[in-house]
């Protein structure tokens, strides 16, 4: 299987407003994938289109490589966790396990153990009994992740997965996820750039309904061919930066915090430019608080989507 799901010039209207406008996708298999786009740009829409929850009004989805959702076809392969999920309060969290593995398809005999692989997956086993009224937010998160993880479905489709946990699961959660890489296919949206750019290999931008950019995340940050310096606030002009050309071509915000160095990648190494553009710096009498290869995701798509880039910072 090469691609896990792809969207082809699918349209989606409401009314006089087309959510999507001509989406093209492409998720290759076994990738963390990350949509990234603002409020209304078609992320959601794109996903419960994908599983067949809404119906398009142009173009063609394949999924897993076997057409458009189909129950016969696709039941116990695709999973969805969508962004505002809400659960029966009054059912324990083990019972709901056992009722969406039963949709999942999920035979009595492997049952058990699924819905036990996922509680502790989501460090929720101490709460299999407990009534969903009864369990915090970030805990009713928690069971609806172990829900889309349940029976381990080869296409995972998570909208906004993170919000509302607390720093120590977002990075269990977090870490779990990676592990999920290249045996699952995942795909993530959030508005929360820095969760994508930890947990993704892959990112496409989507506004309006459109596709901006879609590549590795190595290839969208330039990770192979920038490092960017985050600097103390100081008087460093072009004139010191100098001896770094041609070879090296530098861009300094115009604050003064941030160097920008961009190199094709194939004449030097990362470790021979450091060395090069540390020792201009210090040389200038410039300190450095940060170095990182590639820029900001943040970057990359508000200059993606014509929007001023903000200065890199910390």
């Amino acid at each position: 299987m090469t691609h896990a799901l792809e969207l082809r010039g699918v349209v989606k209207t409401y009314g006089r407003r087309r959510a999507l406008n001509g989406l093209d996708l492409c998720v290759p298999a076994g990738s963390v994938f990350g949509l990234v786009g603002s409020n209304g740009a078609g992320k959601t829409t794109c996903m419960a289109a994908s599983v067949g929850l809404l119906r398009i009004d142009a173009g063609t989805i394949d999924l897993l490589e076997a057409g458009p959702f189909d129950p016969l076809r696709h039941t116990g392969r695709v999973a969805l966790l969508p962004q505002d999920s809400h659960l029966p309060p009054h059912a324990t969290a083990g019972e709901l396990l056992r009722f969406y593995g039963q949709l999942q398809g999920l035979a009595p005999a492997e049952l058990a153990g699924a819905v036990q692989d996922v509680l502790e997956w989501t460090n929720l086993v101490d709460r299999r009994d407990s009534r969903v009224r009864t369990l915090s937010h970030g805990m009713a998160r928690r069971l609806t992740i172990a829900q889309a993880f349940l029976g381990r479905p080869e296409l995972v489709l998570l909208d906004e997965p993170l919000s509302g946990l607390d720093p120590r699961e977002v990075v269990r959660i977090r870490g779990l996820i990676r592990e999920r890489r290249g045996r699952q296919t995942i795909v993530i949206s959030s508005h929360n750039l820095h969760e994508i750019e930890a947990l993704c290999d892959r990112v496409a931008f989507i506004e309006a309904g459109r596709l901006v950019e879609q590549n590795t995340l190595a290839e969208i940050v330039r990770r192979d061919h920038t490092i960017t310096y985050t600097l103390q606030a100081s008087a460093l002009t072009a004139a010191a930066l100098q001896p770094l050309a041609p070879a090296l071509r530098c861009e300094l915000t115009p604050d003064g915090t941030a160097l920008v160095v961009a190199f094709d990648g194939t004449g030097a190494t990362h470790a021979e430019v450091n060395a090069r553009v540390l020792r201009c710096l210090l040389d200038a009498g410039v300190g450095i608080t940060e170095v990182r290869c590639g820029s900001k995701l943040e970057s990359q798509y508000m200059q993606a989507t014509g929007e001023r880039p903000r200065q890199e910072k910390p």
